[in-house]
């Protein structure tokens, strides 16, 4: 006789439950057309991909627990557009992740497609194009999402400054990508500037006055910048008062540049990464590579009667580019005042111990979920560099990434065999491969298959790097998992030794992230848990090296994947079945 009272109290709480959220959280509606513009990023005119005519794109900000709808219309005249919403794991909307070929069917010129998803949890993310190589044209823009309304955010300041880092070619993303298809390839070489929120120099200099003074600046005969008012290039200074505790949300979109951000004279404390908390450590910079995202805590403790330089510049690959520079500007100071002193050096571009010791001293923060002792499934990726008839193509296992015309997640959904290689690439690589030595075996072959996991088990993901086609030259490769945070449970030097490296593991406090550095002749060790239902890009976040086959494709849960909206699937198989199915 008390069931039903007991099932009324339940009925009345989950209502409860779900009236307050409902009251809390914000749906957030956007109308976005996306296409080419003229403008001046570095101070020379270029073609720019820009959002309602901005470059970069309009911020999002929004509340955990929001939800953001994207109406995006494609105005670009001959190109396939998509968006992908990059650290935001798609709980339940597998086909709003924006990775064309694997999630959705690229938007057609003049067509509109609507994304909608909830944003779980507080965070510093950007968005970005995920169709070719539309991001190194400008095609991205912040997504900052804050606590929910009556939560309090464990970190403590005074104001926030948001910096969006890319970097900037002036040869056009449809020649590079005609050049790396090319046989023999053509390189898309170094960019020529680095963008700080869309803005950078490339014909002069801001410090121009210290050429003499630095081994960095010494190279250059580029005048004093001279800005007038109005210039798309004029860099955004950020205005502090004296003793004062600032955020400064820090994302990296580079098409290639891996980054280092300094602030002269201050040191920086770092709190959060890739939209997570972690163990709070002091440094005098932080190296940024694509794809990841941080928050440092800056105090204002220096003289403030002076301005002080920030520079971002170049790591992991000879820099031919010339760092970033923009103006901490006190209040206190005069506004017209530069900083009386050289910017500070950027540390030595191939100086890897110093990169792997940044990246070593990043723990998760107090409270953080530990992750599962025990792997259920393990994957060991080679990373290499190879050749298909004369192409030169990036490869995992010896299979070159090409992305099917039908989108992986269709496929799955409804059971369209005929739309991507059923057989699964290997599991590892044979274990006498030589890591530091070009590959005897040049050639890869091309593959469309994926990686199929039961739901809710723990896999762990071990990527190994090596020697590329040159001899003594092994690359960074920032590596980015969708729909998915990871622990990042160790790095290592060399081969990967089964039975051995695993009794390194941080099992106590590894960080959770999306994004992550795999370093030269070395491993890194990641574990996620496949309970998100959907399918799932994981790839290098280099444009060029996704652009070349770098990447692999995970499907998990396949039998819980929810409704996905015809509009995302209007191409290849699908596109015949859905006509089928709704015609009879």
């Amino acid at each position: 006789m008390i069931h039903k009272p007991l099932m009324g109290v339940w009925w009345i709480v989950v209502v409860a439950i779900l009236a307050a959220h409902t009251a809390s959280a914000a749906v957030r509606e956007y109308h976005w057309e996306v296409e080419y513009k003229f403008g001046f990023p570095d101070c020379k005119e270029g073609m720019v991909m820009a959002v309602n005519g901005q470059f970069p794109g309009p911020t999002i900000h929004a509340l955990a627990g929001d939800t953001i709808v994207v109406h995006l219309t494609n105005k670009l005249a001959t190109e396939g557009l998509v968006i992908h919403w990059h650290g935001i794991r798609q709980l339940g909307s597998p086909w709003a992740d924006g990775a064309a070929g694997v999630t959705q069917c690229a938007i057609t010129p003049g067509e509109t497609f609507t994304y909608k998803f909830t944003v779980d949890k507080p965070g510093t993310h950007f968005y970005h194009g995920h169709y070719g190589m539309q991001r190194s044209a400008g095609l991205y823009g912040s997504l900052i999402i804050d606590a929910a309304k009556g939560k309090r955010e464990p970190l403590r300041y005074d104001g926030e400054f948001n910096l969006l880092l890319s970097d900037w070619w002036h040869e056009s993303i449809l020649s590079q990508e005609l050049g790396l298809s090319s046989k023999p390839m053509r390189w898309i070489g170094e960019p020529q500037s680095i963008l700080i929120n869309g803005r950078g120099q490339f014909n002069c200099s801001l410090a121009a006055q210290f050429r003499n003074a630095t081994a960095e600046f010494s190279n250059t005969s580029l005048p004093m910048c001279k800005f007038k008012k109005g210039d798309q290039c004029a860099p955004q200074r950020l205005h502090v008062e004296p003793n004062k505790t600032y955020r400064i949300r820090l994302a990296s979109t580079t098409g290639l540049a891996s980054l280092n951000f300094a602030v002269q004279g201050h040191k920086l404390v770092v709190v959060e990464a890739d939209g997570n908390y972690i163990t709070p450590f002091t440094t005098s910079d932080v190296d940024i590579y694509s794809g990841e995202s941080y928050s440092v805590l800056l105090t204002t403790d220096q003289d403030p009667s002076k301005n002080y330089w920030i520079s971002i510049g170049v790591r992991g690959r000879k820099p031919k580019t010339p760092p970033a520079l923009t103006v901490l500007h006190y209040v206190t100071a005069s506004s017209y005042q530069p900083p009386s002193s050289p910017p500070p050096e950027t540390p030595r571009w191939n100086d890897f111990n110093r990169s792997k010791n940044f990246s070593k001293k990043i723990f998760a923060a107090m409270g953080s979920p530990p992750p599962p002792r025990k792997f259920k499934k393990r994957l060991i990726l080679l990373n290499t560099q190879n050749m298909i008839d004369g192409a030169t193509k990036w490869a995992l296992n010896n299979v070159s990434l090409v992305v099917p015309a039908t989108p992986y997640l269709g496929s799955v959904k409804y059971k369209l065999r005929r739309g991507f290689d059923r057989k699964s690439p290997p599991m590892t690589f044979p274990m006498d491969y030589d890591i530091m030595n070009p590959p005897q075996n040049r050639n890869t072959t091309k593959g469309n298959g994926i990686y199929a996991f039961p739901f809710n088990v723990t896999v762990d993901v071990i990527l190994q790097n090596a020697n590329g086609l040159d001899a003594n030259a092994s690359e960074i490769h920032p590596w980015h998992l969708h729909g998915h945070d990871f622990w990042v449970l160790g790095y290592g030097e060399g081969k990967f030794r089964q039975g051995i490296d695993e009794k390194t593991y941080n099992l106590k406090n590894p960080p959770l992230r999306n994004t992550v550095a795999l370093y030269p002749y070395g491993w890194t060790a990641l574990r996620f848990v496949t309970d998100n239902p959907g399918v799932w890009f994981f790839h290098c976040h280099i444009e060029p090296h996704l652009h070349m086959g770098m990447g692999v494709v995970f499907a998990e849960g396949l039998n819980r994947i929810g409704k996905i909206p015809d509009e995302a699937l209007g191409c290849g198989l699908t596109k015949q079945f859905l006509m089928n199915r709704n015609n009879p």
